[in-house]
């Protein structure tokens, strides 16, 4: 058996142009994990206001993000599979295991990507989302497209990571991280969590993800040793007039000087690498809230991106699920589906 073991994640425009842009925001928010309204009510306003607006504001903010010709999030997330990939070559020489870095939207399609997998002789999957907290815009929407992509007559073995929340190793990578800051913390600075947030009705329909995300934070701040009132929580990123998930990251912003913390940590732990909602929301847009709002010092801690951490933390993930059962002896499970 040939194994595919495929780390997705969001996706980004082919380049930083109004028209790539504008492409890409179509796929995304017709997506109706992404935006659950009716659909008589939202393409007209997708097709006939949003795309026609957010491509012109959004091509500054992606050109000085951008990079290299791939950007960030194809960049980086390509890293972080090769380099995953190469442990489990030298690690792992006998197993047959090919590796492939894929997107939500946008490309390489997760589509395509199996589809190159399958030619290449693969017939087992092992699908990563890059979202460490489940929510059903993100990790469901990867899992609609795996679906819609095994719809042949012949369906390959497939294995499904749906979260990893409060993973030891995802943890101790955040810890780390944030380690790096200790001296700020010890003179008194504040550690904000900001997370992305979801729509208020999709977290009140069941949604996990605010609890996981809570979670994380709670984990990560006890690692660490922190108080209390060391640290907090907040959601960024809302789009349109719906209610989402509160705080928002930027009402803190303006809020914590205020209140007496004038010095800040932020980290976006949901972030698996970092994106225009890291270097572009927070370090400029939410750093400029926060400075002319009397903040004295505003730091941002680097997503995991392609670190030896967070190498370690997806090794972990692919050993716990295609050798686990087997270096335990147990036999093997006969399900062609497994979500883990």
């Amino acid at each position: 058996m040939k194994t595919a073991i495929i780390l997705v994640n969001l996706g980004t425009p082919d380049s930083p142009d109004q028209s790539a842009i504008k492409r890409y925001l179509a796929e995304f928010l017709s997506d109706q994990r992404v935006v659950n309204l009716p659909r008589s009510v939202w393409m007209p306003i997708l097709h006939g206001i949003i795309l026609k607006v957010r491509p012109k504001r959004l091509a500054h903010n992606y050109q000085m993000i951008w990079g290299t010709h791939d950007g960030p999030i194809r960049n980086i997330t390509a890293a972080l599979t090769q380099r995953v990939g190469r442990h489990f070559a030298r690690k792992y020489p006998e197993r047959d295991l090919n590796f492939y870095t894929a997107m939500t939207y946008g490309n390489p399609s997760l589509r395509a990507i199996m589809t190159l997998a399958e030619s290449e002789g693969c017939d087992e999957f092992l699908i990563i989302p890059l979202y460490p907290q489940y929510a059903g815009a993100t990790t469901g929407a990867v899992f609609d497209k795996m679906v819609a992509a095994t719809t042949g007559r012949i369906i390959p073995n497939l294995r499904f990571v749906s979260e990893y929340h409060d993973h030891p190793k995802y943890i101790h990578a955040l810890a780390k991280s944030v380690e790096t800051y200790n001296d700020s913390i010890a003179h008194g600075a504040h550690l904000l969590f900001s997370f992305h947030g979801i729509p208020m009705s999709q977290s009140n329909a069941g949604d996990p993800y605010a609890e996981q995300c809570v979670t994380t934070a709670e984990r990560v701040a006890h690692a660490l040793g922190l108080k209390h009132d060391q640290w907090s929580v907040s959601f960024q990123s809302k789009f349109g007039p719906a209610p989402w998930l509160e705080p928002a990251t930027i009402d803190q912003m303006k809020a914590f000087p205020a209140a007496g913390k004038k010095d800040l940590l932020v980290i976006c732990p949901g972030f698996s690498v970092d994106c225009l909602e890291t270097i572009e929301e927070i370090r400029v847009e939410n750093q400029t809230a926060f400075m002319e709002a009397g903040g004295t010092s505003f730091q941002y801690i680097k997503a995991l991106n392609a670190t030896r951490d967070h190498v370690a933390l997806m090794i972990a993930l692919i050993e716990e699920r295609l050798f686990e059962r087997e270096l335990r002896g147990a036999p093997q499970n006969t399900n062609k589906f497994q979500q883990v």
